[in-house]
């Protein structure tokens, strides 16, 4: 009972930082409870295929869609850019998760199995979600996010080439993230590609988000 209330705790706070960067970087109100509700079923979610079935790859699938569909069902934003949102806002917090992974196994501060055998997993949930609100709440004080995506999720998106473009960053994601949990497991000695790939794909986002942003087209 312990392990699954720690795991449904952890686990709300990493998606309650990923929900609360994305809002920020596309200054976009915050609705907490709506975010924690959101997070409580990812949660749950989670905790099923992961403990009960084994399938972590299925797991990244699920919360990913689950993200796209909370953006546009629940906090009501275009599900064009529902997915935009989505892999930009992921794509940032594992930039941040796996260059800490990266730290805390070479250290071998992920592998503290005391006084929780997931001791490890834990201290990289927390440093990983500390690290997204500091930036998400930086971001917002500074004002230095994006604000073209519509406020509705009815309203009539004229898709350009810089939004194809974005869209195509998208589709990717998935597979980097599969690739992350890859390497960690079979390729260690290779993991430090992985944030760097992940440097780069966010690139991408903001250099085509500022440019988005400041109304230049192809």
């Amino acid at each position: 009972m312990l392990e699954f209330l720690l795991y449904m705790v952890f686990s709300v706070l990493e998606s309650s930082a990923l929900f609360y960067l994305g809002f920020k970087l596309f200054k976009i109100d915050l609705y907490p409870k709506e975010i924690i509700f959101a997070g409580l079923i990812m949660a749950f979610f989670s905790y099923i295929l992961r403990n009960d079935y084994q399938l972590p790859e299925i797991d990244i699938l699920v919360q990913y869609t689950l993200i796209i569909c909370f953006l546009w069902l629940l906090f009501r934003i275009h599900i064009f850019y529902s997915f935009i949102m989505t892999a930009m806002a992921y794509q940032s917090y594992l930039l941040i998760q796996s260059a800490i992974y990266f730290i805390m196994n070479t250290t071998g501060i992920y592998n503290l199995q005391y006084p929780f055998t997931s001791t490890g997993i834990y201290i990289l949930q927390i440093v990983t979600s500390t690290i997204t609100f500091i930036v998400g709440h930086y971001t917002g004080k500074k004002r230095k996010g994006f604000d073209f995506i519509p406020d509705k999720p009815d309203a009539k998106v004229i898709i350009s080439k810089r939004e194809k473009i974005m869209l195509a960053l998208t589709l990717p994601s998935i597979l980097f993230i599969m690739l992350m949990l890859y390497f960690a497991e079979h390729l260690y000695r290779f993991f430090f590609i992985i944030p760097l790939i992940y440097a780069v794909f966010l690139y991408g986002y903001l250099y085509q988000s500022d440019k988005k942003n400041r109304g230049e087209e192809f």
